[in-house]
């Protein structure tokens, strides 16, 4: 196996890890123009360690927060934390300074910090992304993702990829046991059940924790393993270290092994080897940051925990635009090697076409109506025993043991 040095890249995905004309996610289709406020509002967004330019979470959260401020006449300050250790003693700073009216925190390391600051100053407003504390306080509002939305979408097309390569196993290579993984394996292999089910063909699923979502290595040997065992589509679900995954399917691919597919999650991934990467699943940072911001302005403030999906244009698959966007991005980082931003959205174009027939398709327009329109609802479990039941159900054929909502 060849070295993958390719993995130095810059692809920080959040820890909690996690197309083609039809009903996908369009990176501003759903964008309205909102109500002028009659007064300023001052917000700080404190990304992530690192900052902008990961082509992840941190710009995702950027670009929300820029939409707010051009829509809702809002101001916008920035500030990254060097390292873990920095960020309580920065919240902590911002809060006891007064200056601003919603201070949004981006990912789950700002979790403890939070815990630790939030009580101390009840009268800032605190919005923190893709994680919760699950402590009710009237100043703090944490918003969450229904992940098993966007892992059926996904699982739709894994089938439907599969399919075209006479193959009868997908695999995914996930983070580590928790509940948004929960959630994507349950999504996920509804997905595939659901494919099965209407389309006659029959698709299993290989499943794996890595127990990490920052060693590619683990990624890329879990991967390469998975190919071996006949799974020539692979979902990256584990961050950081399912970059590893994705070198592994070039290295499949170029080594002349068969050919294979990864598919990535939350940002459009394809831009990091278009021919080999046609999909990502989309959790929209952007939004959340946008409608934390929005119940500001808006006088709305709703603390508690709020889940977006599909329904909200919050999840889904990203659509040429966005797979556009972030290949312009991954441009102006030094990031895109030898393509163009026009090669990559082609070359994402042809490789969707030709290994995702009409028939794939029109399955996944009706699961994607079914889940938009509150038709279905996917349960979500409260305990590891639940989790597993779930699995267990959608092994042996029972969808509906999935649902909290609906019946298929």
């Amino acid at each position: 196996m060849k070295s993958i040095a390719r993995t130095t890249l810059i692809l920080v995905v959040v820890a909690l890890l996690v197309i083609a004309g039809v009903a996908v996610i369009m990176l501003g289709g759903f964008y309205q123009t909102g109500t002028q406020p009659t007064e300023e509002v001052k917000v700080l967004v404190l990304f992530d360690v690192g900052g902008r330019g990961d082509l992840s979470f941190n710009d995702m959260a950027w670009l929300g927060a820029e939409r707010a401020k051009n829509e809702l006449n809002v101001k916008v300050d920035y500030t990254t934390p060097r390292s873990v250790a920095d960020m309580e003693n920065i919240l902590r700073s911002y809060s006891e300074s007064g200056e601003y009216d919603l201070i949004v925190l981006v990912g789950f390391l700002w979790t403890d910090p939070l815990n630790k600051t939030a009580d101390n100053y009840p009268n800032q407003k605190y919005a923190l992304i893709d994680a919760s504390t699950f402590v009710n306080r009237n100043n703090e509002v944490d918003i969450l993702f229904r992940e098993q939305e966007v892992g059926a979408l996904v699982g739709v097309l894994a089938s439907g990829m599969a399919k075209s390569l006479n193959a009868s196993k997908v695999g995914a290579v996930a983070g580590m046991s928790i509940p948004p993984l929960w959630r994507f394996h349950i999504g996920y292999l509804f997905g595939i059940k659901y494919f099965e089910m209407k389309s006659g063909y029959n698709v299993s699923l290989l499943w794996q924790y890595t127990n990490t979502f920052t060693d590619p290595q683990v990624g890329y040997n879990t991967a390469w393993q998975m190919l071996q065992q006949g799974s020539p589509v692979l979902y990256g679900l584990a961050g950081y270290t399912h970059v590893g995954m994705m070198d592994a399917v070039i290295d499949w691919n170029k080594n002349q092994m068969g050919k294979a597919f990864a598919i990535g999650q939350d940002a459009s991934q394809e831009w990091y080897a278009p021919e080999y990467i046609p999909l990502s699943g989309a959790k929209r940072v952007d939004v959340a940051v946008y409608t934390a911001i929005k119940m500001v302005v808006e006088k709305k403030w709703e603390p508690g925990i709020k889940v977006l999906g599909l329904a909200e244009g919050s999840v889904g698959i990203w659509d040429l635009e966005g797979v556009r966007t972030f290949a312009e991005w991954a441009r102006e980082v030094g990031k895109l090697g030898d393509y163009t931003v026009d090669e990559v959205v082609s070359i994402v174009n042809q490789t969707r076409t030709q290994y995702i027939d009409s028939t794939t398709w029109e399955i996944y327009n009706e699961l994607y109506q079914k889940i938009s329109s509150g038709e279905i609802a996917f349960k979500d479990p409260a305990s590891i025993e639940e989790y597993n039941s779930i699995i267990n159900a959608l092994i042996s054929g029972d969808l509906n043991a999935a649902l909290s909502r609906g019946t298929i």
